[in-house]
């Protein structure tokens, strides 16, 4: 499978080909045999350029996170190929990705849990530093503690922050301290997974666009992983969207917004919210059939067929193809150009429902 959109194949930063990951499922009992595995990631390819944000979306459980900490090695890839700036990144031990890692950081959900609370923001935002030995001299005439006070003023902090711990701060800050310590090695690729979903409402504009000023402003290539539709269509440049594990639709934020082409897409779109009352009034929803299917054993063929309701013969016996149907925007379905109603689908207004 060719990698999804992008530009040409030197400019790419990141290049991940059919990237697969499997977990055992352990059963109980003394020993704990291996009964069935998750299939969490399949066949996953796609393309990011320097300074480009590509945004994931999908319901819970759908590989979102797991293929973001594949690419960072974080786990370990079943099969497939990660390459960053053309390095392969599957086949390096763990001390040859502690280099690289200066180059791929993280910026986690909860913005509390990923910090340590024993530690003062200060000694936080340093850490990194003091781990890859930049602590001494961060560049010319500046030491560590310049560096520190320096990230904090970037995410916009200030110095009287540094001496405080997580727990005297509020969320909004403590995601600040999280993006300051990301940025401390001066990464080229920053890992967003759900970067606002555990904040306040009245604090997520503030760090979304944070986001896109530092991007602006240091070249960052962002891979974001959201379930907030408004937040991906304000940051990304592309999206893709992935169902049980595969990505079946990606494309410009523009096409996938107007044009999306996968009904399981247009089921995602048809549930976010919009500010205008009188466009929400006459937005109609596609409501979806059943639960998601288990990863340990997912149906044949197309993953979607079980609640899709344009699903035929073909679905069942035939995976559909990630390929471009119209233009730029490859999609996964053997039928992607039908844009009836699908049947066995309860589309309704919400008013009605």
């Amino acid at each position: 499978m060719s990698a999804v959109g992008g530009p040409g194949e030197h400019e790419h930063l990141l290049d991940v080909r059919d990237l697969a990951v499997t977990f055992p499922v352990k059963g109980g009992g003394l020993l704990r045999r291996t009964i069935g595995h998750v299939q969490a990631v399949s066949g996953v390819s796609f393309t990011l350029a320097p300074g480009e944000t590509l945004g994931i979306v999908g319901e819970s459980g759908c590989g979102k996170s797991t293929t973001c900490r594949a690419v960072l090695q974080l786990h370990r890839p079943t099969a497939g190929s990660v390459r960053f700036a053309g390095r392969e990144l599957t086949t390096l031990s763990q001390r040859q990705l502690r280099a690289v890692r200066r180059d791929l950081q993280i910026v986690f959900q909860d913005p509390y849990a990923s910090l340590n609370p024993t530690m003062p923001v200060n000694d936080i935002v340093a850490e990194p530093l003091k781990i890859h030995g930049r602590w001494g001299r961060t560049g010319p005439g500046r030491t560590g503690p310049d560096r520190v006070a320096e990230l904090l003023r970037i995410v916009g902090l200030t110095p009287e922050h540094g001496n405080r711990y997580p727990h005297e701060i509020s969320g909004g800050q403590r995601q600040r301290v999280g993006l300051a310590r990301a940025l401390a090695l001066q990464p080229r690729l920053l890992v967003l997974d759900e970067p606002v979903s555990a904040l306040d409402v009245s604090v997520r504009a503030g760090i979304v666009n944070l986001l896109a000023d530092l991007q602006d402003r240091l070249g960052l290539g962002y891979l974001l992983i959201a379930h907030d539709l408004s937040v991906v269509r304000h940051l990304c440049d592309r999206v893709a969207v992935m169902y049980l594990g595969r990505i079946v639709e990606t494309g410009t934020r523009d096409d996938v917004y107007t044009r999306p082409m996968h009904p399981y897409t247009r089921a995602l779109l048809s549930a976010a919210p919009t500010p205008d009352p009188e466009v929400e009034r006459r937005r109609e929803r596609i409501i979806l059939a059943g639960d998601v299917p288990s990863p340990v054993n997912p149906p044949s063929g197309c993953r979607f067929r079980t609640r899709c309701g344009m699903a035929r013969d073909r679905c069942a016996s035939e995976v559909p193809a990630l390929v471009d149907r119209a233009g730029g925007h490859p999609v996964a379905c053997h039928f992607a150009e039908i844009r009836e109603v699908p049947r066995d689908v309860d589309r309704t207004r919400p008013e009605q429902r």
